[in-house]
């Protein structure tokens, strides 16, 4: 019993495997897959995996049409967390029955399952879900007669994308991939010219004792942005940049034990992150490191500029770029045309007309009304260029409260602040920062000193939780007392792709793979819960909570 016995005449396939091994049956899967004329469209592949980071691993494939997702996590934990539709399952040698009935909640209606070493147990739960064997007890038919939610039809694939950085680019790029149509709008006469048009941007995980949200969140973005640029080109080939690995060094002691207490738990090889104490980190970089420091040897550095550049290109020509011009306004159609929106100039003439728009111009975003109530702001940062000559020679981006990277065309880079203001100006006072944190950094209270003023002041789009805003944009007025996620009312056909804060290289190719699993209803690259926590309706609900909240003595006072 194989997929490929029942996959004809579908659109696409889901299949699930308890048991990825060596690769070796998912590569013969995809073989079968290749060579039958009544394959369907999509093929996707979901499979657990113990020789990885723990969560969820979408590894993009030479074929887009093709998808791979590796599960690190018990299989029960995984089912819980998987948001997919399932259409044939192989069940190898599992333990317990309890995973029957998250199997059976992820099930299509006529699914298949293949099984081998079942004991009484685990049939008769699955059969209790609704699963039908025949008499060997090696394959059942779900036949369950409860009813199961319908899939959403996908829309038309044909969007507009607003706003042409980091986060702009990608969507268009993972839209594109799925034979979408989409319109690429930038008020500027080309692409990352906003906070996406820095020299060099840092790409690097985030570490924690306790492995909370975002960390994970970080850890999955960063791992598939890796996978994704190299289909896209690659680091230091299409794209601009170098995979040298980041030194990060240690703040103070208490947080160099903090460290010690992280890398001994052993959950992570060298490879991703790699603890060192002081002479080591010292001999590696050239330069004092006094506490110790985290080597992240997959890290480096990258302009965005030419992320946003490859990505565009590995869109072909089912992109349209409709850039310079201008402000935009957005509105429903009217004049004949149902469930579109329109993007139109300041003149009123339409730029671009489709049932789907995804935000994606940074803090900007929040001039169209549907978009006002979302709570982002722009957080400025200045950069600082330097004459690398006047410099330390550093094998590896250096970072701690700042960032030095490696020389490039002569430059390199330090900074950024974070400021408050809307000031577009570089100024010596945001300078002198930058190169105190910066001597700070290579111990040498020389360098840096009397250099000219150059940088660069871009703003960063922030979310009060740091986190991206990323799915149908809610609608506030019409939550009223919505209690969950899945209640919240939306806009139909407005998505976002928001609140990148500093990390817009990592955070882009994710969230636009995320969006755009949502709007195929394929399976989903994350965890149910780290995509619920971006969600962008969730301010909805905290906004509610805060409502009810009783008032202190001094809010009713000022009353």
């Amino acid at each position: 019993m194989t997929p490929s016995s029942f996959w004809e005449g579908r659109e696409r396939y889901t299949v699930f495997d308890t048991q990825y091994g060596d690769g070796s049956r998912v590569a013969a899967l995809v073989e079968a897959w290749r060579r039958d004329p009544a394959r369907p469209a999509r093929l996707h592949i979901v499979a657990l995996s113990n020789n990885l980071l723990p969560g969820f691993h979408r590894v993009p494939q030479d074929d887009d049409a093709v998808t791979l997702d590796l599960l690190c996590a018990p299989l029960e934990t995984a089912l819980s967390q998987l948001s997919a539709r399932i259409d044939f399952a192989y069940i190898h040698a599992v333990q317990g029955a309890g995973f029957a009935r998250a199997l059976a909640r992820l099930v299509a209606s006529d699914a298949v399952l293949a099984a081998d070493a079942l004991d009484d147990e685990q049939a008769a739960a699955l059969a209790a879900q609704g699963f039908v064997f025949d008499d060997d007890k090696n394959g059942a038919r779900f036949a369950s007669r409860k009813p199961r939610q319908p899939v959403p039809a996908v829309p038309p694939r044909h969007a507009i994308v607003i706003g042409a950085g980091l986060a702009g680019c990608a969507a268009a790029q993972r839209l594109c991939a799925r034979g979408w149509q989409v319109t690429l709008v930038e008020r500027h006469p080309q692409a990352a010219m906003e906070a996406s048009g820095n020299l060099a941007g840092i790409f690097m995980p985030l570490l924690s004792k306790d492995d909370n949200i975002p960390t994970r969140l970080t850890r999955a973005a960063y791992l598939y942005a890796l996978r994704y640029w190299d289909n896209i080109g690659g680091i230091g080939r299409a794209i601009e940049g170098a995979a040298c690995g980041v030194m990060q060094l240690a703040r103070d002691a208490g947080h160099a034990d903090a460290s010690r207490a992280i890398a001994a738990a052993g959950s992570m090889s060298p490879e991703f992150a790699e603890w060192l104490e002081s002479p080591e980190a010292e001999a590696l970089l050239g330069l004092p490191a006094p506490d110790g420091a985290w080597l992240f040897r997959q890290g480096g550095w990258a302009r965005p500029g030419s992320v946003c550049a490859a990505m565009m290109a590995a869109c072909g020509d089912r992109l349209t770029a409709r850039f310079g011009v201008g402000s935009v306004t957005l509105e429903r159609g009217d004049d004949g045309v149902d469930d579109a929106w329109l993007v139109r100039a300041e003149d009123g003439a339409i730029i671009a007309q489709a049932p789907t728009v995804v935000l994606a111009g940074g803090a900007a975003s929040g001039a169209f009304p549907q978009a006002s109530r979302l709570p982002l702001s722009a957080l400025r940062g200045q950069v600082t260029h330097l004459d690398a000559s006047t410099l330390p020679s550093l094998p590896y981006v250096l970072c701690r409260e700042a960032y030095l990277t490696p020389a490039a065309n002569g430059l390199a880079c330090a900074g950024a602040t974070y400021d408050l203001d809307a000031d577009p100006a570089l100024r010596a006072a945001s300078q002198q920062e930058n190169i105190e944190r910066l001597q700070a950094l290579v111990s040498n209270p020389a360098a840096g000193r009397d250099a000219p003023l150059q940088g660069r002041v871009g703003f960063r789009c922030v979310a009060p939780d740091r986190l991206p805003l990323v799915g149908a944009l809610p609608d506030f007025e019409a939550a009223g007392s919505t209690e969950r996620l899945r209640d919240v009312p939306r806009h139909p056909g407005l998505h976002s792709l928001l609140g990148y804060a500093s990390r817009g290289l990592i955070w882009a190719p994710l969230c636009a793979e995320l969006l755009a699993a949502r709007l195929e209803n394929e399976p989903l690259p994350l965890e149910a819960s780290l995509a619920d926590a971006l969600d962008p309706a969730r301010f909805v609900l905290r906004a509610r909570r805060n409502s009810r909240a009783p008032q202190s003595a001094s809010q009713d006072f000022l009353a």
